[in-house]
């Protein structure tokens, strides 16, 4: 009997926080809940988005399975996933508060035929502007949730720890 392989999931932290933050290390057991592997990339040390792309690129490039996987970004991480996400074509898209459309970002357009991704976005996040979400959501067709909060939306982890399982259900 073969093995079904192992959905990888990519967590792709932001600009301030460290690869085991409280919202990784959450998601991080609800992906493993669902059979997935839970990969969380240190970025720390690297303050440039699209260095932290090439980084996240070459992991993906790198691995000695090819198995399906599924990208996660919070905030600058966000922006890594999706562009990460144009090369390489994962299961999904998982983002919270995404650095879209900001300056001193190499990216400034986005495309893409990845379904599905889910946006959530706090209301009184001061960092990334919501309309930033709303833009990206509006021209790609995904789902978008804003929630109570501002942009470590530590106010709403339940709401996300919820949306995450439904997300992980229809891929897994």
């Amino acid at each position: 009997m073969t093995q079904t392989p192992t959905i990888e999931v990519y967590f792709s932290h932001g600009k301030e926080s460290g690869p085991n933050g409280t919202r990784i290390t959450r998601l991080s057991k609800i992906a493993e809940e669902y059979g997935c592997k839970a990969i969380s990339i240190d970025y720390q040390g690297i303050s440039n988005p699209d260095l932290r792309v090439e980084k996240l690129k070459k992991i993906i490039s790198e691995r000695t399975v090819d198995n399906d996987f599924i990208l996660y970004g919070s905030s600058m991480g966000g922006y890594v996933s999706l562009v990460t996400a144009e090369e390489f074509k994962p299961l999904g898209i998982f983002l919270l508060a995404p650095a879209l459309y900001k300056l001193g970002y190499e990216k400034q357009n986005f495309t893409t035929d990845i379904h599905p991704i889910e946006i959530i976005h706090g209301w009184d996040d001061d960092v990334i502007p919501p309309e930033n979400s709303f833009k990206f959501a509006s021209s790609v067709k995904c789902n978008l949730h804003y929630v109570k909060g501002g942009h470590r939306l530590i106010e709403s982890l339940e709401i996300i720890e919820v949306l995450f399982r439904n997300f992980l259900e229809g891929i897994v």
